[in-house]
């Protein structure tokens, strides 16, 4: 079992939020452009993403979460919380979706990636320049159609 983590495009939250609804809480990929990125979880790897793309730092929390659509909790969340079990929709941030989106060299970008990314320890950059290559493409095409990225996750 791991983290799936699957990024698309999509007009408005409003849009990905009927899209989960309708298929139960699996991944919007197939009804909407995207790609998988095992592992890339959008609160802490993307940061590290940006981070090696850009050089700059990284602000936490720019990212807005828009499934499940309750409040999100304070505190851990209680058991059948849908917080607690996922799945989990955010939007991407307007810096990190630049960011992916000025990637040029994705074997450079994989390189640093991997380097400082504990949470991908293990990891080959060859593994992961494929990845960085089809987000930036994604991103690139998503602010090409005026559309946002965003990031779904499930256990």
């Amino acid at each position: 079992m791991g983290l799936l983590t699957d990024y698309f495009r999509a007009p408005s939250a409003a849009v990905v939020v009927a899209a989960v609804q309708r298929s139960g809480g699996h991944s919007p990929v197939g009804e909407f452009d995207g790609v998988s990125a095992k592992w890339l979880e959008v609160l802490v790897v993307l940061g590290r993403l940006v981070v090696a793309a850009t050089g700059e730092s990284y602000r936490v929390g720019e990212h807005e979460a828009v499934w499940p659509t309750t409040p999100e909790p304070t505190g851990v969340p209680e058991d059948g919380d849908p917080w607690a079990e996922g799945p989990w929709v955010y939007e991407v941030g307007v810096e990190a979706h630049d960011a992916l989106a000025s990637i040029t060299d994705p074997g450079v970008v994989a390189a640093r990636l991997v380097a400082t990314a504990e949470e991908l320890d293990g990891a080959s950059a060859g593994e992961w320049e494929p990845v960085v290559a089809e987000l930036a493409a994604l991103a690139r095409r998503a602010r090409a159609a005026g559309e946002r990225l965003y990031c779904w996750m499930c256990l």
